[in-house]
């Protein structure tokens, strides 16, 4: 049985999006922040074993990916778990991962808004200290512009920023192989991180939760379920297909940047520079290897920007509908393609919290929030009537206990500081309740 709340219909999205649009909606989302930083943020706790995190991560994500895709096809509408949520769990716990999705992204977004205006300013030897803030906003607001156009500019738009970035990655991993070839093994010894056994797997643990953040783009897959078409065919494919391509690129490009210059001076290079694959490519025997790296990354995080503030808007227009946000935000534009004030909400948050100006520690925040988030996809998958089911259903129950069991193997400040933002969601869902309850009585 459903637990949704009774509510009044609402205008719906037009349906504009294919396989591949859709597949390239992941890509746009995954092949960003993650391959650019979080290799080398990954490699600094498990050294070359950061390979075997990689791989561990991709497994989970494949079994919340098959989890999101079965309820995407079983449910497609705008708003991902947070739909999901309500239908299958309860309304609290559709709360919550509507609430943990919107504080995980909006981060996230910040992050590559600042990524990019970071590479942008070092490429041009501008000073970084006093335009990195500027840049990050301007950027915001040109693409939320873009975003205010329609699902279908969108994509064409992303359609250019993937392409430019997997051809600028691709040259990395080609042009690096015979650097790898020439070092030998020497960078891969000792495999695993010098350590004991506990320190050992708390490393590779640790490494795996953070690399999984990196896979959760598929998401944006799934909270755009409401402008796929034939989204019982296409939403499962897409997010199956995007899993596998983005595995393959990340161990590829992992394997060239530690070959080529070892575990240790990668993880430097992310704490230093946040730029370490363009520190790599210095090694690279190869004309203009930084340079069209550089022009990657800015590609990436572009795309990242663009298909968060896409994702970020359905779930404010879902959360809007139900009255768990203001119900205006839950308006179409006269087209019916665009939230418009959904997106302008969603730009707005991004540029606010991308004037702190800082990313240390956005990526370990967002691994605890998108893993309980995650958990919470999972444990909806398995209240799926059997007619419904896809999968069988220990794929549901394997990706619940990985995430909870990874999602505390981040440093235990920030699980502590997530569980206490999870804790004001759920008071400011109390007020809203009452709110609405008042506003019907």
């Amino acid at each position: 049985m459903s637990n949704e709340h009774p509510s009044i219909p609402h205008p719906q999205l037009r349906r504009e999006v294919g396989l591949w649009g859709a597949i390239l909606m992941g890509l746009g989302s995954i092949v960003g922040t993650g391959v650019f930083v979080s290799i080398g943020i990954a490699a600094e706790v498990a050294g070359p074993a950061v390979l075997l995190a990689i791989a561990l991560a991709a497994a989970v994500a494949t079994a919340n990916g098959l989890s999101s895709a079965q309820l995407a096809a079983s449910h497609p509408v705008s708003g991902g778990t947070y739909e999901y949520g309500y239908r299958y769990l309860s309304p609290t716990l559709g709360f919550c991962a509507g609430w943990l999705f919107l504080c995980a992204k909006s981060a996230s977004a910040a992050t590559a808004a600042l990524g990019f205006a970071g590479y942008l300013l070092h490429a041009m030897s501008a000073p970084v200290d006093t335009w990195l803030v500027p840049v990050a906003i301007g950027t915001v607001v040109v693409l939320t512009a873009i975003v205010l156009t329609g699902i279908r500019r969108s994509n064409l738009t992303n359609m250019g920023i993937v392409s430019l970035t997997l051809f600028s990655l691709t040259f990395f991993v080609l042009a690096g192989i015979p650097v790898v070839f020439a070092a030998g093994t020497s960078n891969f010894v000792p495999f695993f991180a010098p350590a004991s056994g506990d320190a050992l797997a708390s490393g590779v643990l640790h490494a795996t939760a953070l690399m999984f953040v990196a896979y959760t783009g598929y998401g944006r897959i799934a909270t755009l379920g409401e402008e796929v078409r034939e989204p019982r065919r296409t939403i499962p494919r897409a997010i199956i297909a995007t899993l596998v391509l983005s595995m393959a690129l990340y161990v590829a490009v992992g394997f060239v940047a530690i070959g080529a210059v070892g575990a240790g001076p990668f993880a430097a290079a992310t704490a230093e520079t946040a730029a370490p694959l363009e520190v790599v490519a210095h090694s690279l025997s190869v004309p203009g290897a930084r340079w069209i790296l550089a022009a990657g990354a800015m590609t990436a995080m572009l795309g990242v920007l663009l298909n968060l503030i896409l994702g970020l808007s359905r779930v404010f227009l879902a959360m809007g509908r139900r009255g768990d946000m203001p119900r205006a935000l839950a308006g179409l534009d006269d087209s019916g393609t665009t939230p418009r004030l959904a997106v302008l909400l969603t730009g707005a948050v991004i540029a606010g919290l991308a004037m702190i100006g800082s990313v240390r520690t956005t990526w370990s925040f967002s691994a605890f929030t998108v893993l309980f988030y995650y958990a919470l996809t999972n444990l909806a998958a398995l209240r799926l009537p059997p007619e419904s089911r896809r999968y069988p259903s220990w794929v549901a129950v394997a990706g619940l206990v990985a995430c909870l069991f990874l999602a505390f193997w981040v440093e235990p400040e920030v699980w502590l500081a997530g569980l206490g933002l999870l804790a004001i969601g759920l008071l400011w869902h109390l007020v809203a309740q009452r709110s609405q309850r008042r506003a019907r009585g």
